[in-house]
């Protein structure tokens, strides 16, 4: 059996259990997902991508290599939701081939022309990791992701099945570097293969309470800053005039989806292989959050054994939810994200607890509430992805 028919049997598991009923279903759907990185673990050869360079200083992201200084055609952008990596520090970099435009005419999803690049560097004090994501003449986006050595005098190649345990997030906390398919997990699942750059994403509205944020590097782009360039075209005239923000009756609530928009809207969304399950975290471009209208109040079709929680929010009632023992999990079938995480975001957790507490005071029929303005951020702490 090679990869790709290893793959095709994984996806197959998953649309299996995504379509079943009661226990298969309960039972199955993180389960298929593992057994999809099992399968291909077990029969791929830990060979590297063939379409990458073995060195990241190879691939276009530096000028200079040694001093880390970037490339002209290099530009840092900074999503104003981040996504959790058991608390890595993140930067990000763009390269769009000269002369070509993204296309937005679809804000939830925009279209990137063949040779885009994109970089993320991962760090724990030094850094672990970067990832390279190109869009190649077939259309399709490519993976690989690169090791750095403990001095950062050089970053390499890792093989297609991924790294264990190349670092500690904390002290016995593993780190691991994703394989291709982990990769293509999260990134082709939903809307949009590229997660962080979007219209609400890089927003100049950006909110000032957003966990883990960063200040973003000089020169970074946000949405004003990419139409002012012109590098993209035919984005909704509603969408370019008015800065994207997330609608919110409340500075917690605003956080709180924007959150879950950038951590689980990569696979809870209306076209990817569990859609059926009815829940999305996904935010639109016009501020729309779908969570309010499916996961407050909503069954789960997924019943942890041993509780009697049923519902993926209850609002006023954070113990009764399953969003809750989801992301307070690790190493067990509860866990959410399924894979790539072995530390819980303590601060998301807070986060979804006061918002969850807040929700008992809304009227059931609130659905789409009005975006309020929230405080200030503190001087200097313009918080980023």
């Amino acid at each position: 059996m090679d990869v790709n028919r290893a793959t095709r049997l994984g996806e197959r598991l998953i649309l299996a259990a995504s379509a079943g009923k009661g226990c298969f279903r309960r039972r199955s759907l993180c389960a298929s997902l593992r057994a999809l990185l099992l399968l291909t673990a077990l029969v791929a050869p830990p060979a590297t991508a063939d379409w990458a360079p073995q060195h990241l200083a190879d691939t276009g992201l530096y000028a200079d290599f040694a001093a880390k200084t970037l490339a002209p055609e290099v530009h840092p952008f900074s999503p104003q939701y981040a996504l959790w990596s058991d608390g890595a520090t993140k930067r990000r970099w763009i390269r769009l081939p000269p002369k070509k435009r993204i296309d937005a005419r679809n804000p939830d999803a925009w279209v990137f022309p063949v040779g885009t690049r994109f970089w993320k560097e991962f760090a724990f004090g030094r850094r672990v990791e970067t990832r390279l994501i190109e869009r190649q003449a077939d259309g399709e986006w490519h993976f690989a992701t690169y090791r750095w050595n403990q001095d950062e005098s050089d970053a390499v190649l890792v093989p297609e099945t991924g790294v264990r345990h190349v670092a500690e997030s904390r002290p016995g906390v593993p780190y691991d570097l994703p394989g291709v398919v982990e990769c293509r997990a999260c990134h082709e699942s939903g809307l949009a293969t590229i997660l962080g750059f979007s219209a609400l994403q890089l927003s100049s509205d950006r909110d000032p309470n957003a966990l883990h944020g960063i200040t973003p590097d000089p020169g970074s782009l946000d949405l004003d800053e990419l139409l002012r360039r012109g590098w993209i075209s035919d984005l909704p005239q509603a969408i370019a005039a008015h800065a994207p923000r997330v609608r919110a009756a409340t500075p917690t609530e605003r956080t709180a989806l924007g959150y879950l928009h950038a951590n689980c809207s990569n696979c809870h969304n209306s076209q990817s292989l569990i859609a059926d399950l009815g829940l999305s975290f996904v935010v639109h471009a016009d501020g729309t959050p779908d969570a309010l209208a499916t996961a407050v109040g909503h069954p789960s079709h997924y019943h942890p054994t041993g509780t009697t929680i049923e519902r993926h929010i209850v609002p006023g009632d954070p113990d009764a939810s399953l969003v809750m023992t989801r992301i307070s999990n690790r190493g067990n079938a509860r866990q959410m994200p399924p894979m790539d995480s072995h530390l819980a975001d303590a601060d998301a957790i807070a986060l979804l607890s006061r918002w969850i507490r807040e929700l008992a005071a809304r009227p059931a029929s609130e659905s789409s509430p009005p975006n309020v303005t929230s405080p200030a951020p503190p001087s200097g702490n313009l918080p980023g992805g």
